[in-house]
């Protein structure tokens, strides 16, 4: 019986951030209501708030959806005899610059609505959790404590890397334009944390 509850779950999830999404590049975020969201994932807004607790999670949601645990799975995934932060920061670049993610539509959409950059940032907090899960084990003495830290540091790293590569636009105006090489900002953004990486998982 769970396994089913969570796969309805996670159908809902989909339902409501692909709907987001779709509503939002037809007429524009600001134009987009939780209540048309719901509508057309055909669930209720109070169902709705179950998941995403602002219609900009949920568009953000459907370009970064399930990003966290595919950069878990990654690191868990790396031989053991792979440094830990080869490891991590491998697994991050990989799964923040993935050709297909985020669609260009979805890009552009992100980086001209400033509640939306905001949200997209705001989503490197996620990482945490999952991240740590799979720090735990790599680490010389595992201990969840030390995996925490270390998470929350890789996800500010990337959120400052992320908040270079989108920065506002300037007091006169103008769209935001991706700037730099996001691999490069995330490597050079991360590389402060790999000596602690590396030394907790000797």
């Amino acid at each position: 019986m769970t396994g089913l509850r969570e796969q309805k779950k996670q159908a809902t999830r989909e339902a409501l951030r692909e709907a987001a999404l779709r509503l939002a590049l037809a007429h524009g975020p600001d134009e987009v209501r939780v209540d048309d969201i719901a509508e057309a994932a055909g669930v209720s807004p109070r169902t709705y708030n179950n998941y995403f607790s602002s219609r900009e999670q949920a568009i953000v949601a459907a370009v970064t959806a399930e990003r966290e645990a595919r950069v878990a799975a990654a690191v868990a995934a790396r031989p053991g005899d792979v440094g830990l932060a080869e490891a991590v920061v491998e697994a991050i670049v990989a799964q923040y610059t993935d050709p297909g993610e985020p669609a260009r539509d979805a890009l552009l959409l992100i980086t001209t609505h400033p509640a939306l950059r905001d949200a997209f940032v705001g989503t490197t907090t996620e990482l945490e959790h999952p991240l740590a899960d799979a720090i735990t084990p790599r680490l010389a003495v595992p201990d969840e404590h030390t995996a925490r830290v270390l998470a929350a540091s890789v996800a500010a790293a990337v959120r400052v890397a992320l908040q270079r590569w989108l920065r506002p636009p300037s007091p006169t105006g103008g769209l935001v334009v991706p700037s730099g090489s996001l691999p490069e900002l995330l490597r050079a953004a991360l590389a402060p944390l790999e000596p602690a990486l590396d030394a907790a998982g000797r």
